[in-house]
């Protein structure tokens, strides 16, 4: 079974987190959540940046507020691809200083980038990453954008009778 690695830069930011674990078990992705702070435990992040392709990850999810340097310091360390999540917090500038933290990465340093507070395109993204070397996630990929257009064409039928 595939892994995702989702982690964040404090407890504050599992509410949003929260949507790419939910997303990413509904596609029975095995998911290991963790708290690590670019700038209160760099030691950690180091570690882990290092070692996580090691230890069976295919992708990382990292979700940062404020100044939001985790994704990027992650894709720095690690071959895997990373997935940032700017998070609006409580010290930020309505969240742009996150998403242009996260978004604005030097060449040679990518990290996937998704709305403000956006954990599920993440998940769903990580998935999607994961679905191109396996074909049962593939599968449930498809079925889930199925589940999405079917949900559209029964919203549109339920304006058309009101």
């Amino acid at each position: 079974m595939s892994k995702v690695a989702i982690v964040m830069g404090s407890t504050s930011d599992l509410p949003v987190m929260q949507e790419a674990v939910d997303i990413l078990k509904g596609f029975d992705l095995e998911v290991m959540v963790d708290i690590i702070s670019a700038h209160r435990t760099p030691e950690k992040l180091f570690e882990f940046g290092k070692s996580a392709h090691t230890e069976g990850f295919k992708v990382i999810i990292a979700g940062a507020g404020g100044a939001a340097h985790l994704p990027g310091m992650l894709a720095s360390l690690s071959p895997l691809p990373v997935i940032g999540v700017p998070i609006k917090s409580s010290n930020s500038i309505d969240g742009w200083d996150s998403v242009l933290s996260i978004l604005q990465m030097p060449g040679g340093v990518p990290v996937a980038t998704v709305a403000l507070n956006g954990a599920k395109n993440a998940g769903i993204l990580a998935a999607q990453i994961i679905g191109c070397q396996d074909s049962c996630v593939l599968d449930k990929i498809v079925l889930y954008k199925k589940g999405l257009k079917e949900k559209v064409i029964k919203g549109a039928k339920e304006v058309k009778k009101g």
